[in-house]
């Protein structure tokens, strides 16, 4: 930090001992100006939570361990709270705002803050892994909503920790479909003016963005069900979605967001606590519409003539309906060949039939313990059908366990992998460490990288597989381990096994099954994996994304050579600077205009620069009268759109090239 001078010093202290005062006499029940939030929250610091008013506690940032346990337990609503969580800090980065997203039980999962200040905001754990649970840290934003559920500033002296008076913190809860808090959105700052006040327009920016990426979310995980959204504001009824209501076949209430939630409490005239009240009702005991009448606001322009009233206060609420996926008009597209996979097996792939014909025989093998070993270009989606195995799996039950044997340092990867015992080693942790392996009993354990590992840890690794054991380092007594394990590598082993650089033996335990993926550029399914991605990343407003034909035709044409990895940061980008739902050509990232560094052609030629220019044009050409489409070009040209596909790179034609 700083230096400070000791006069600066000696007003801090002078701080910390008048707000020490100021809680001692809140707890001897005497009056305060506090707002009502705050002080009932000192009073559960110090009567529920048993804290000493006098003991500074520093910031607890916790183990990474730990941390990507909490960021895999909400690993879907992260992916949804990313864009609102980035379009935030984009609005309040500039007024010296820190942005955090935290879990139910108060641990950061996300953050977003000038890494200039990184230091400063560890320290006041404004950080990644910071535990803000009141019942640890006192009165403060996160932990107070939480345990309120109420969106609030606790602004400087509002703190019950004197270590925090300096800070002032901003909050909104998000709610699941439920009604349970899943997650609490906060703006915070180091330094701020002293008047509460100044935090107004900070509240109602925050809880704006808390209740978009609720509507989301919520909105994303009920695809199934009937979805219902309503606003008062005719004007804004297609962007603004105040209230959404999730109904199943028989109009009864599966779920809500928050808005909608304190809406039908309101006429049960009821705490909105209380969803237990609202959960199951049918939508008919709330407005003047029976079920079988929700089928005519589907679809339906008219927004001004859909219109139902509230029973209770006869308030009208425009209305839209969304029908379950299962009856909107999907195309027609491998159904028979999808149906036998499960879900996540499904999500992996669309219609490329190498992938297909993998993933068929793995549904096959779901169940059993042999090791699979996946074989791919960095970035082509190697963990993510490493996942979906073990979702597919009775070992879903478990957890999946992920190791990068690149990234581990090769003095740390035995410890980390097999654990040790308590004060095995000089810096060991006197309980000991339980280790990656052991940690995976019951599920899957994911070695990814595993080219990289060194020679001494492949042979303890062979070790466990033979025998289904693990010896902690330091210890004497195995223990047992149930486990799948899944490897992948962008390596040749093989040709690491002829090096004398990766085990034979271990190379023939591990590739009991071997899954090869192919990369992006020699996929035909890039238009599908575009739409899967955009599907997870709906608009601000909560409505469905879409991408245009000559947008999608750019990356068609592109030659990827950072795979999915790069498509999905590419996605990102669109998605972060697109104005509208729909993602068009100048949403998207320059480099994906660049050709492509295949120069080959399906004939193998080389063309003169004169030649492939008369070529390109004369493919412009082609394109141009199929409508810039590139299958019906493609049959019109008598060839496979994947040859097509690599002509383009080759000649460097886009669709519908970008305009300067």
């Amino acid at each position: 930090m700083l230096s400070r001078s000791c006069q600066e010093d000696k007003a801090i202290a002078s701080a910390h001992i008048e707000h020490i005062d100021e809680l001692i006499r809140v707890a001897e029940g005497r009056q305060t100006e506090r707002d009502e939030l705050i002080v009932n929250s000192w009073r559960r610091c110090i009567d529920g939570h048993k804290l000493d008013p006098t003991v500074l506690r520093p910031a607890v940032i916790v183990e990474d361990s730990r941390l990507r346990e909490h960021r895999d337990a909400m690993e879907e609503l992260l992916r949804t709270a990313r864009f609102g969580v980035e379009a935030l800090y984009r609005q309040v980065a500039g007024l010296g705002y820190v942005l955090l997203l935290t879990d139910n039980q108060g641990i950061t999962v996300d953050y977003i803050g000038d890494e200039s200040t990184t230091d400063y905001l560890r320290q006041a754990g404004l950080y990644l892994g910071a535990d803000w649970n009141e019942a640890r840290a006192g009165t403060n934003g996160t932990g107070t909503a939480i345990a309120t559920g109420e969106a609030l500033t606790v602004h400087q002296c509002d703190h019950f920790d004197a270590t925090h008076i300096p800070l002032t913190c901003t909050v909104a809860p998000i709610f699941d479909p439920f009604g349970n808090l899943s997650a609490v959105l906060d703006i915070s700052a180091l330094a701020s003016p002293r008047e509460k006040s100044s935090q107004y327009l900070a509240l109602q920016i925050v809880k704006s963005f808390a209740h978009r990426i609720e509507t989301a979310n919520l909105i994303r995980t009920s695809s199934r069900s009937w979805i219902v959204k309503l606003t008062s504001n005719q004007a804004l009824a297609e962007v603004d979605i105040e209230y959404v209501l999730v109904l199943d076949s028989s109009g009864r209430i599966t779920g809500f967001n928050h808005s909608a939630r304190q809406l039908l409490a309101g006429e049960l005239r009821i705490n909105w606590r209380d969803s237990s009240r609202i959960m199951g009702r049918l939508f008919s005991d709330f407005f003047d519409c029976e079920v079988d009448s929700l089928t005519r606001f589907v679809g339906s322009s008219a927004i001004e003539r859909n219109v139902v009233r509230l029973s209770g206060s006869e308030r009208s609420l425009f209305i839209q309906v969304v029908p379950p996926a299962s009856m909107r008009v999907l195309p027609a597209a491998s159904a028979s060949q999808e149906c036998k996979l499960p879900p996540p097996l499904k999500a992996v792939a669309g219609e490329e039939p190498s992938i297909q014909k993998n993933l068929n025989k793995l549904s096959r093998l779901l169940n059993t313990n042999m090791s699979i070993l996946v074989n791919g270009e960095t970035g082509t989606g190697k963990e993510f059908l490493a996942k979906a195995i073990h979702q597919s799996s009775a070992r879903a039950r478990g957890a999946f366990i992920p190791v990068n044997c690149a990234a581990l340092p090769e003095n740390l990867i035995e410890s980390e992998l097999f654990g040790y015992d308590g004060g095995s080693f000089t810096g060991a942790l006197e309980k000991g460490k339980k280790g990656l392996i052991r940690e995976a009993h019951g599920g899957t354990l994911f070695l990814d990288e595993i080219g990289d590992m060194p020679l001494a840890s492949q042979t303890r690794l062979l070790r466990v597989l033979a025998e289904r054991e693990v010896t902690p380092i330091g210890g004497t007594r195995p223990t047992a381990v149930d486990m799948r394990v899944i490897a992948a590598t962008h390596r040749d082993l093989l040709d690491l096994v002829k090096q004398g650089r990766f085990r034979e033996d271990l190379y023939f335990r591990l590739n009991g099954v071997t899954i090869a993926l192919p990369p992006l550029r020699e996929r035909g399914d890039c238009a599908w994996i575009v739409r899967q991605l955009l599907d997870k990343r709906p608009y601000a407003d909560g409505s469905a994304r879409s991408i245009s034909q000559p947008a999608l035709g750019v990356l068609a044409a592109y030659h990827w050579p950072g795979n999915i990895r790069e498509l999905v940061n590419v996605i990102d980008f669109a998605c972060a600077v697109a104005s509208d739902p729909e993602i068009d050509t100048d949403d998207l990232p320059d480099q994906v205009f660049a050709r492509g560094v295949d120069t080959s052609d399906d004939d193998g030629a080389e063309p003169s620069q004169a030649a492939s220019s008369e070529e390109a044009e004369l493919l412009r050409q082609q394109l141009a009268r199929a409508q810039w489409n590139v299958s019906a070009a493609a049959r019109l040209m008598g060839i496979d759109r994947t040859t097509l596909h690599r002509r383009m790179r080759r000649l460097g034609v886009t669709l519908r090239p970008r305009s300067a």
